[in-house]
C-alpha cells in the first residue's frame, strides 16, 4: 500500500490514500475573539490596567486536565452496540466482512457503504445479543462511503449513544471499535484525533475503483480491514465517527497506521435523508435500479458502453458495447459520473428513454426497463 493509498483487502475496509488537505483555526480567527472578550470587559468597567492605569493582579483559571480514556470500560459499554456483517458479493461470488453501528433496537444499522456495495446477500450478527438477522440496504450515499440497513426480525437490540463530532479537536482521544480481520470478535484500538478535515483518494482492492472522500475525520488509530463501519467513540463512549479507511502505511515514528472516519454529524445528516424517503443525487433510497451495462467517460462526452451484461435490460434491449448514452428521458449525460446521478433517483421496474450515438455517429432512442440490482 504505497504512497498511503487507501485499499480494501476484500474484507470490507478501504484503505486511504493521499491526503489532499486539512483546515484548522487562523491567527485572525483568534484575533477576533480577543477582541470581543476586550470590548465586553470595556462596557463593564473592567479594562485592562494597561489602558486605565490600573494595578490589579490579574488571574486565570485553569481547567483541570481530563482523566485519560479508559479504553476496557469503553470497549465494554460500546462492543455490545455493534454488529459484525458478512456479505456476497456479485458477480464475483467473493464474500466480504465489515462492521456496523447499531441505531436502534429495531435494527436501524449504519455502515459504511463500501462495506456493502455489490452485495447480494447480507448478514449481521449483533455482537450484543448474539443474533443472526438477514438485512436489506435502505439507502446510501456512496460519495459519503455511508449506508443504512434495516435488520429482519430483530427487537431489543442495543443502540449507541450519539456524540457531537463538531465538539472534537486535535489531540482528543478516541478509540476505533471493529471487526478487525472479520473474525467476528469486535477489536478495540485507542487512538487520536490529529485533523478534523482531511481529503483523501481512496482505493477498493476488491474493484480497484477509486473514490475522493471529504471532511474525514483523520486518527492517530491502527484501524485494520473488517472495522469499516465500525464505531469511532470519544472518552465517554459516545460515538463520533464511522470507520472507513486506513492508510495501510505505519508513521516512521511510531510503526502505527493512521486511520479515518466519517464524522457522525455528517453521517447521521444521511441517515436522515434516507428515513426521508427523498431521493437525491447522491444519496439513494432503497432497491437499486440498473441498467447492467459498465460505463467510461466518452471523449466526445456521454457515457461509453464498456460492456453491455448478458441476461440484463440493456443487453435485452440491444445496447453493445462502443455505443455512448447522451440522454436519458432527454436529461443530457455528459459523463459516467452523471449517468449514474441519474439512475440514483430511479427505481427498479421503472422505464428509461435512452439517447444513443453509434460507434459510426448515427443516433438511435430505445427504451430499457430497469432491473434491481445490488448497491452500486
Amino acid at each position: 500500500m504505497s504512497d498511503e493509498r487507501p485499499q480494501d483487502d476484500g474484507s470490507g475496509n478501504f484503505d486511504a490514500s493521499t491526503r489532499v488537505g486539512r483546515t484548522g483555526r487562523t491567527a485572525a480567527g483568534v484575533l477576533v475573539v480577543l477582541l470581543a472578550v476586550a470590548v465586553v470587559l470595556g462596557l463593564q468597567g473592567g479594562l485592562p490596567h494597561w489602558l486605565t492605569g490600573s494595578t490589579a493582579t490579574e488571574t486565570t483559571e485553569v481547567s483541570p486536565p481530563l482523566p485519560p480514556l479508559d479504553p476496557v470500560a469503553i470497549a465494554r459499554t460500546v462492543e455490545p452496540e455493534l454488529v459484525n456483517i458478512n456479505v456476497s458479493i456479485e458477480p464475483t461470488g467473493m464474500g466480504a466482512a465489515g462492521s456496523g453501528i447499531v441505531l436502534s433496537a429495531a435494527g436501524e444499522v449504519l455502515t459504511s457503504h463500501h462495506v456493502v456495495k455489490g452485495a447480494e446477500v447480507i448478514t449481521v450478527a449483533d455482537v450484543g445479543t448474539g443474533g443472526q438477522f438477514p438485512a436489506t440496504v435502505l439507502g446510501y450515499d456512496s460519495s459519503a462511503d455511508i449506508a443504512l440497513l434495516s435488520l429482519t426480525g430483530a427487537g431489543g437490540l442495543p443502540s449507541v449513544r450519539l456524540g457531537n463530532s463538531s465538539a472534537l479537536r486535535p489531540g482528543d482521544q478516541i478509540m476505533a471499535i471493529g471487526n478487525a480481520g472479520g473474525t467476528g470478535h469486535p477489536t478495540a484500538e485507542p487512538g487520536t484525533v490529529t485533523s478534523l478535515n482531511t481529503s483523501i483518494v481512496a482505493r477498493d482492492a476488491a474493484d480497484l475503483s477509486r473514490k475522493a472522500l471529504t471532511g474525514m475525520l483523520e486518527l492517530d488509530a491502527p484501524v485494520a480491514s473488517g472495522q469499516s463501519g465500525g464505531a469511532v467513540v470519544d472518552r465517554t463512549g459516545a460515538v463520533v465517527g464511522v470507520v472507513t479507511a486506513a492508510s495501510g502505511e505505519p508513521t516512521r515514528t511510531d510503526g502505527r497506521a493512521t486511520g479515518y472516519a466519517v464524522p457522525i454529524d455528517r453521517a447521521m445528516e444521511i441517515v436522515r435523508q434516507i428515513r426521508s424517503g427523498t431521493p437525491t443525487d447522491t444519496v439513494h433510497i432503497g432497491p437499486t435500479a440498473t441498467l447492467g451495462v459498465l460505463t467510461s467517460d466518452a471523449a466526445t462526452g456521454g457515457a461509453r458502453v464498456d460492456v453491455s451484461v448478458y441476461g440484463m435490460p440493456a443487453y435485452a434491449a440491444g445496447l453493445t458495447a462502443g455505443e455512448v448514452i447522451t440522454a436519458v428521458d432527454g436529461r443530457p449525460i455528459s459523463s459516467a459520473k452523471t449517468l449514474k446521478s441519474v439512475l440514483n433517483v430511479r427505481k427498479p421496474a421503472d422505464t428509461v428513454r435512452l439517447a444513443l450515438t453509434e460507434p459510426d455517429g448515427s443516433r438511435r432512442e430505445v427504451a430499457v426497463v430497469l432491473a434491481s440490482g445490488p448497491p452500486n
